[in-house]
């Protein structure tokens, strides 16, 4: 029986926190309660008046995380099994409410005990280090962590096993004197950061170019606005992007595609992202200054109406359609306030029914891969999947309507001062209607992503529609 006991290895007791998870519990609620009620960060700030562990406690009754679907570490999974499979015991002892602690742990299914804090007691630091030598008795253990919060449990350990943990930290712990173990359970680097922030989306941003070239206002000054201008709208559409997708974590990882976006996958640490948001909103900010009070006023409207969108309106049905329409637009009236160029009635008329087309194809899209996975209703959406057949109809007429707006403009007088040709414009009239009822039957057959504009951006269908069009509009200025 004695040999028996000397072979049995010490109980392993693992934290939760950016250990057992690539993510953190005290976020992931903070941001699964503010997405679904824009006053939680209100309330847990009067929360955290009574202490984190009370803070804890009310986020962990607001949100609404689902275990399956968080990102776990693949190599501290492996380490516990085959800890259990030496037959030793295996503990999840955290400072993130012993709710959440308690189903993570049903899910994984790898624990003989759950502990985590309560309302009253945050189980952290010295607090967590007291605990684990009264159930398991000083040096009696081995703990896995990843924080210097975890160096006080480690000092009263038998084994120390660090993950992911920085240089200086492995330093620290290993002069400890204790046996170390360290896992290296996620890949670092930048691109996750960059990916973060969708730079493929900066691509709708070029439309503030396009009150510059339709009226054929090519100066230096004009050319130089409209560059920052774009710059400003990419900074802050990415910290939308940044806040959209935080407020989004839960509809993301149930989502095929999207639970590889990088807060969804943990690829980047969740703490990071509300700094990335402002960091990148106040960067916005700086170059609107530079362009006037006009065109900030139009970049702080487009970024209340961005966060009103991530927060609330997204689930409004038909009205995210027509903000989705109007964010585009804003694009197109940014441009022209930046670049001092008058706004044709004619190029609004059409780029407002153009791009209403474009935002019912990309929830048409949503509907359709919804239905090809068996869904009824669309996470976070207002949408049925019996609603696609309208959803449908909605993004081929309103596409329709704009081609007409750019044949009644072709006949306009106006045209007839910029163009030596109008009539060439006849042809994008043709292109457009092509590209439109494309785009529309690809989505319907299940062979579009969920943007249509990125997807454009990719296919050489589209490609060549593009070319036609930049075609006859040379056609119609030259000839």
């Amino acid at each position: 029986m004695a040999d028996m006991a000397a072979s049995t290895p010490m109980v392993l007791v693992v934290d939760l926190d950016g250990t057992l998870l690539q993510s953190d519990m005290l976020h992931e609620s903070f941001w699964s309660a503010f997405g679904r009620n824009w006053r939680s960060p209100f309330l847990a700030m009067a929360a955290l008046m009574q202490g984190r562990a009370a803070l804890k406690a009310y986020l962990q009754g607001q949100a609404r995380v689902d275990a399956a679907t968080l990102p776990y570490n693949a190599a501290v999974l492996d380490h516990i099994a085959a800890h259990r499979a030496l037959g030793g015991r295996v503990a999840l002892v955290t400072a993130a409410n012993q709710a959440w602690a308690e189903q993570i742990a049903a899910h994984v299914q790898l624990f003989d005990e759950v502990h985590g804090s309560d309302a009253v007691t945050n189980l952290k630091g010295q607090a967590k280090a007291a605990f684990l030598c009264q159930r398991f008795g000083e040096g009696r253990f081995a703990y896995m962590g990843d924080a210097v919060a975890d160096l006080p449990v480690w000092a009263v350990a038998g084994q120390v096993v660090t993950v992911n943990a920085p240089a200086r930290l492995r330093t620290r712990a290993e002069g400890l004197g204790k046996p170390t173990v360290h896992l290296r359970a996620a890949a670092g680097g930048g691109w996750p950061y960059f990916s973060a922030l969708r730079p493929h989306q900066w691509l709708k941003n070029v439309l503030v170019f396009l009150p510059m070239l339709a009226s054929h206002q090519l100066g230096l000054a004009t050319v130089v606005h409209s560059f920052w201008a774009f710059v400003a709208f990419s900074l802050v559409a990415s910290s939308v992007y940044v806040l959209n997708d935080l407020l989004d974590l839960g509809a993301d990882r149930a989502h095929p595609r999207k639970r590889l976006r990088p807060f969804a996958a943990g690829a980047v640490p969740l703490a990071q992202g509300a700094a990335m948001a402002v960091g990148l909103a106040f960067a916005g900010a700086a170059v609107a200054a530079y362009l006037g009070p006009a065109f900030a006023l139009v970049l702080g409207i487009y970024y209340v109406l961005t966060t009103a969108y991530s927060l609330a309106l997204k689930r409004q049905i038909v009205l995210d359609i027509c903000v989705l329409a109007g964010l585009y637009t804003m694009r197109l009236i940014a441009g022209a306030v930046a670049s001092g160029i008058d706004l044709s009635v004619w190029l609004l008329a059409f780029c407002t029914f153009f791009f209403f087309a474009l935002a019912a194809v990309k929830r048409q899209a949503e509907l359709v891969d919804m239905a090809e996975r068996g869904a009824l209703t669309a996470r976070g959406r207002g949408y049925h999947v019996q609603d696609l057949p309208i959803i449908s109809m909605v993004g081929l007429a309103a596409g329709y309507i704009s081609v007409l707006v750019m044949a009644l403009y072709v006949n306009a007088p106006a045209v007839q001062e910029l163009y030596a040709n109008p009539y060439a414009l006849w042809g994008i009239c043709a292109v457009l209607l092509y590209w439109l009822t494309r785009i529309v039957l690809l989505t319907h057959r299940g062979a579009m992503p969920d943007d249509p504009v990125v997807f454009a951006a990719k296919d050489r269908v589209s490609l060549l529609c593009l070319a036609l069009i930049l075609a006859f509009t040379a056609g119609g200025a030259l000839l």
